[in-house]
């Protein structure tokens, strides 16, 4: 689909930020920064833990289990948030003297999501005295009864938004209940059940629980690996406070000091850990920690992040490598099913494509529709939801959506007038889950089309890539690339600097068999270009003598020289 280049409006900074380099000023005032605290990235700018609904209770829960030494269990949840709020709650605990703490993870193909009461069948063989769900359980009413009627207490730590009705437990720590004042509601689960262990650390010093047990005081900095790689590939907004605890962990893995399996997962993925930014958490470590959710089972990612021996750890990455080679594969000829699906769509013809795209095929993997439905709205710019065979009679579906969009909203409301469509459903804005009776399908997709029609306009359809303006010549240089990298963290909602401009193109050629490699000009200026999976029907071509670009910086470094390199998003020949 044609992209449109659209440059945003800043807005007026109101403070001082005359020290600030110019062009920072200018992509900070677009942001909407209105303040020089929202650019502090220290420890000590973190929102405290007391605003947590209910925080207190999980303390005390945690504590009295803890003091009696029973037994707790971690239910997890098979993507890379999941794998890593396990990660921290486990850790965390065993350095509080923990002696009895396991995990329990579903396999999505045997269990599906959250504390159902199937996997409580499974947990109640561990013998727990109280389960902690960690970034899942909000919507899990029935699994959470069942806990409760076999004696189990249960903790529930979510980020999730709840349904009408929320699950008996004993405590719920989820920034997005009701009545819950913590100014954040972006926390991912990871971020959580960090609070929620920041704060149980806290109760156990101030009540001389470490020195009683000649425990050493846990520092808790020493989690914020885990939590940047679960804030990250859990695409959540990178409000003030969630860049904090990203730029905190992000400083740790660069300074080595990070868990053995991030470590062997930057290796294997070829990643600078020295210079490590939030993207390569987000496209090197988090596609591999997930392919293992996605194909067989979130345990061994976890184990991977709980390994301390490093020789052991490099062998897991490298088999979480290889589970994600064979994931590529499957999500390359599902995506090229899905198109064919949709081959009838022509450019003249687009009141032909339903605004709300639903695909199904019965051979499509279960664990790689999530991937297909977001590539199917990349490329469509429409909400798509991907469906496989959970079983005979059942379908399970991934959705994502585009901006303006609620997604789970849109569930919602389905569910609500034609309640025997949807047999569950949850998830956020942006992203959802669901399962639905195989014979509904047709129905459904019509369903939701009609839904997604009433609330989407034409405009939220158009493919626009938001631009930050044009860069003058001198600032294409390796110094204003550095300044951008250290800016960020970048992500969701606090978007990476994307500038757009007019080149002339001096040479193109085509490298890795689909990927454009560019010698690029700007006045008396070169600089080095490249664009990933460009369309190899119109690219190279060699009529172009300019072409207009949306592009990202980046350094790019070769044999220790360093160069600046433009990232490109979007090419196209002028006007």
């Amino acid at each position: 689909m044609q992209k449109k280049i659209i440059r945003r409006n800043a807005e007026s900074m109101s403070f001082d930020t005359t020290t600030m380099h110019p062009l920072l000023q200018r992509i900070y005032a677009i942001r909407g920064v209105q303040s020089q605290t929202e650019l502090e990235r220290g420890l000590e700018q973190l929102l405290p833990f007391h605003q947590l609904l209910q925080i207190d209770q999980a303390v005390k829960c945690l504590a009295d289990t803890l003091q009696k030494q029973e037994k707790i269990l971690i239910v997890g949840d098979f993507d890379a948030d999941g794998a890593t709020s396990t990660a921290v709650a486990v850790r965390a605990l065993r350095s509080f003297g923990a002696k009895h703490v396991e995990f329990l993870v579903p396999n999505r193909f045997a269990y599906g999501y959250g504390l159902t009461p199937e996997l409580v069948e499974v947990a109640k063989t561990f013998s727990p005295a109280l389960i902690v769900t960690v970034d899942n359980g909000i919507a899990n009413n029935v699994g959470v009864a069942a806990a409760k009627a076999y004696g189990m207490k249960v903790l529930v730590t979510d980020h999730h938004l709840p349904g009408p009705t929320l699950p008996n437990a004993d405590v719920i720590v989820n920034p997005n209940q009701p009545l819950d004042t913590f100014p954040s509601k972006n926390l991912a689960g990871v971020g959580v059940i960090f609070y929620v262990m920041l704060a149980l650390r806290r109760h156990l010093s101030e009540s001389g629980w470490f020195a009683e047990q000649n425990i050493p005081e846990p520092n808790m900095s020493k989690l914020l690996d885990l939590v940047a790689l679960g804030t990250v590939a859990d695409v959540v907004p990178l409000d003030h406070n969630n860049r904090i605890l990203v730029h905190q962990g992000l400083r740790r893995i660069r300074a080595s000091q990070c868990v053995p399996g991030i470590t062997a997962l930057l290796e294997i993925a070829g990643r600078n850990q020295a210079r490590l930014v939030a993207g390569d958490l987000g496209f090197a470590v988090a596609p591999r920690l997930n392919a293992a959710g996605r194909l067989d089972d979130m345990s061994f990612g976890i184990e991977c992040l709980l390994c301390d021996d490093m020789n052991k750890a490099r062998e897991m990455a490298a088999i979480l490598s290889q589970m994600n080679d064979e994931r590529r594969t499957i999500e390359q000829d599902m995506q090229t099913q899905a198109l064919e699906k949709l081959s009838d769509f022509r450019p003249d013809k687009k009141e032909q494509l339903p605004k709300g795209i639903c695909l199904f095929d019965e051979q499509w993997h279960q664990g790689v529709i999530g991937i297909v439905a977001s590539r199917i709205k990349d490329r469509f710019h429409r909400p798509v939801i991907a469906f496989a065979l959970s079983n005979e009679n059942e379908l399970k579906g991934s959705a994502r959506s585009v901006p303006g969009l609620h997604i789970r909203d849109v569930l919602a409301e389905i569910a609500a007038a034609h309640p025997h469509l949807i047999e569950k459903f949850g998830g956020h804005a942006m992203a959802a889950g669901l399962s639905l009776p195989r014979a509904s399908f047709h129905e459904f997709s019509q369903a939701f089309n009609d839904v997604v029609s009433k609330h989407l306009t034409d405009e939220q359809m158009h493919n626009c890539l938001l631009s930050d303006g044009e860069l003058g010549q001198h600032e294409l240089t390796l110094d204003i690339a550095e300044v951008l990298r250290e800016a960020g963290p970048w992500g969701q909602s606090f978007p990476e600097p994307l500038f757009d401009g007019v080149f002339q193109l001096l040479d193109q050629r085509v490298v890795g068999n689909k990927h454009l490699k560019m010698t690029l000009a700007k006045g008396e200026q070169t600089i080095d270009a490249i664009a990933f999976n460009v369309d190899m029907n119109h690219w190279p071509n060699y009529r172009c003598e300019k072409v207009h670009l949306a592009f990202r910086m980046d350094v790019n470094e070769f044999r220790g020289i360093r160069r600046v390199q433009l990232i490109v998003e979007h090419l196209e020949s002028p006007t």
